[in-house]
């Protein structure tokens, strides 16, 4: 099937609606091949694609719907954080399968940067941007690059992409996601891994909440659905959610038909699926339909609510107790 776009865009057996596929849009589609890809092209074709993600984005107009199509077999280098401030933008990994949880064919990678202001390989503060298909590699190492994406926009959509960062294991503030988004939502997302081990007594959590940690941003009626958090603990301090202030959460953040797993090969048991230093004022953590693995508890922290089966004795490294 072949399929016209705007600007010249085709798709061969390449879904081009559906949460994982290439959105129609009035705007602009720009191409970007790592590999074989210029900087100095316009971008506008396969044939003449852009060499990166920050060329892309500097010729995306905010508003537009413009659209970032990545190709999905190379890694796409992020050399400096992308701070990503326009409204509206797409951004789209194309590797041919528009719906993996993880192993996303089109990788955002960092490496190791000198840039003290590159706390994260991308922050996010537009309203109503799209990531989809991608997944988000940092191995930087700078000792303030503690998380991997640092969401503080407003209604953005994440769907089928990968959250990862290898390093900082020995930290309790740095986390594959900073969550300080006003009605930001995931779906089928994937965060953290099973492979690295967390350091000492680090809680190193997958999701940190701390309020403000973008300046004014709070996560605020935020959505993860059908997600899974990943984390291989040194010992029981270890939390895959972890929140530090009372007022981290305004109104509600949803966990629905989401997976925590704790790795059979850590050295420890997660002590809790949800952590945090403080009761939350003001909002709740509800989990609907949610499970998890090696795990001791979902939640003693006052604001974590929800209806969660105890455990099964006769099921191997399942340890939950209702919230």
């Amino acid at each position: 099937m072949l399929t016209n776009f705007p600007n010249g865009i085709s798709s061969y057996g390449v879904p081009t609606m559906g949460m994982g596929g290439i959105p129609i849009t009035p705007g602009t589609y720009y191409f970007v091949n790592s590999d074989t890809g210029s900087d100095g092209n316009d971008g506008l074709s396969m044939d003449t694609p852009l060499k990166t993600v920050a060329a892309a984005y500097a010729k995306m107009t905010s508003n537009k719907y413009d659209v970032c199509l990545c190709m999905g077999y190379a890694s796409h280098t992020i050399s400096s954080m992308l701070t990503i401030s326009k409204n509206r933008c797409i951004f789209v990994g194309v590797d041919g399968s528009g719906g993996r949880g993880y192993g996303q064919g089109t990788k955002w990678s960092m490496g190791v940067t000198t840039d003290t202001d590159d706390v994260a390989m991308v922050t996010n503060t537009g309203v109503r941007n799209v990531f989809l298909n991608i997944k988000f590699d940092n191995t930087n190492t700078l000792t303030q690059n503690i998380w991997g994406f640092a969401e503080g926009g407003e209604y953005t959509y994440f769907a089928n992409c990968e959250f990862y960062k290898s390093t900082h294991l020995n930290s309790s503030t740095a986390s594959e996601l900073l969550m300080n988004g006003d009605s930001s939502a995931f779906y089928n997302c994937t965060f953290g891994d099973l492979v690295n081990t967390t350091v000492s007594t680090a809680i190193r959590p997958c999701v940190i909440l701390t309020r403000e940690l973008i300046t004014g941003k709070v996560c605020r009626d935020g959505l993860f659905e059908h997600c899974t958090f990943l984390r291989k603990a040194a010992n029981a301090a270890c939390r895959p959610v972890y929140s530090t202030l009372a007022t981290d959460v305004e109104r509600r953040l949803v966990f629905r038909d989401c997976i925590f797993i704790g790795a059979k090969l850590g050295a420890g048991t997660i002590g809790e699926a949800i952590g945090g230093a403080n009761a939350q004022t003001e909002g709740q953590i509800i989990l609907k339909d949610c499970s998890a693995y090696n795990i001791t508890k979902w939640s003693t922290l006052t604001g974590v609510v929800g209806t969660m089966p105890t455990a099964d004795a006769n099921m191997d490294t399942v340890g939950i107790q209702a919230a």
